[in-house]
């Protein structure tokens, strides 16, 4: 199934089903009033929202209607915990081999992870604020899943029993600030602002065999201001799977229902397939020409990230911004 949430209904949204193609919804608040609230009793939950699903797709939902992007939020407005990882090695050992660092051996085997800003999430049309553009605006398009309550210490096998979400994020990184943050030895702040979800999220059985061993097995379609930018395999050159990345997110710790683990910036060894994130493309074009060519993002220019199936329908439907200039 396919669940969103109504900008209306306060600062969770409001939990609404969205049909297969993405062109009608109907508010699921009898059931829960927000994602939240039904992934903390997803047992109870997702089979009468799975009913409601089945009953809109045949057109038998009472009070449905016509879906509105803009007036969609996130599926999830606000999540207790966003953990964002690393999983897609070329990209790491890129950036590291472009300025001369080796990679080490342990991120092989030892996923690369940090706790990202969760207290809000923009919604899928609503606009990317950079007050400043030397900042070094960037996209970053990733793959998310969401779980419900993981105990602490859980295997991968076990983990992803607890995967009951699949969506999209655009993780918005200003490149101009990240030297100086990570320096300091603590990690990002200031270099992380808000992030944008699908405008849906999936169960894992709404993709079939698109989602195997924990893995999506798709390509991450990006366009700048309608140009291509790229298509990189989700499926292909992940080191590890989102059952790896959600054990070693609980492996201290457990999570609660509802918080979301990413798999960071999709990126492919082959370079032809282009790139899911400036800073990879300006990294590839450093390695290949001496230098970077590509800009960041500036004011007005707008970004696109979508999946589609076999048929070229959209999945999640589409992650489509401009980014603006003020202090949104």
């Amino acid at each position: 199934m396919k669940l969103g949430s109504l900008k209306a209904g306060g600062r969770d949204g409001t939990l609404v089903v969205v049909s297969r193609d993405l062109a009608r919804a109907v508010k699921a608040d009898g059931i829960a009033a927000t994602l939240q609230v039904a992934l903390e009793d997803w047992s109870n939950t997702a089979p009468r929202l799975n009913a409601l699903y089945d009953d809109l797709n045949a057109g038998n939902a009472d009070g449905a209607f016509d879906v509105d992007m803009a007036a969609l939020a996130a599926p999830m407005p606000r999540a207790f915990e966003f953990l964002d990882g690393s999983a897609y090695l070329p990209h790491v050992e890129r950036v590291r081999k472009a300025r001369g660092a080796e990679v080490p051996e342990s991120f092989y085997t030892d996923p690369l992870m940090y706790q990202a800003t969760s207290a809000g999430f923009l919604g899928p049309r609503d606009d990317v604020v950079v007050s400043s553009e030397d900042y070094g605006i960037d996209l970053e398009a990733e793959v998310v899943v969401v779980v419900d309550d993981v105990p602490m210490a859980v295997t991968p096998q076990q983990a992803a029993e607890h995967i009951q979400l699949i969506g999209l994020v655009n993780d918005v990184s200003l490149r101009g600030l990240i030297p100086g943050e990570l320096a300091k030895g603590f990690g990002f702040l200031q270099s992380k602002p808000r992030s944008a979800l699908s405008p849906v999220f999936v169960t894992p059985d709404e993709l079939g065999q698109a989602w195997q061993d924990s893995t999506l097995h798709l390509p991450m379609r990006t366009w700048i201001n309608g140009q291509w930018f790229g298509e990189a395999e989700c499926g292909v050159d992940m080191q590890f799977n989102f059952a790896q990345l959600v054990a070693h997110a609980a492996r201290t710790r457990p999570l609660g229902a509802g918080a979301i683990v990413g798999s960071g910036t999709i990126a492919n060894q082959d370079t032809s397939r282009g790139a899911s994130c400036l800073a990879e493309q300006r990294t590839v074009e450093k390695l290949r020409d001496g230098a970077p060519k590509t800009p960041f993002l500036k004011h007005g220019d707008r970004v696109r990230i979508e999946i589609t199936d076999a048929h070229g329908k959209s999945i999640f439907g589409a992650i489509d911004q401009v980014v603006a200039s003020g202090k949104g």
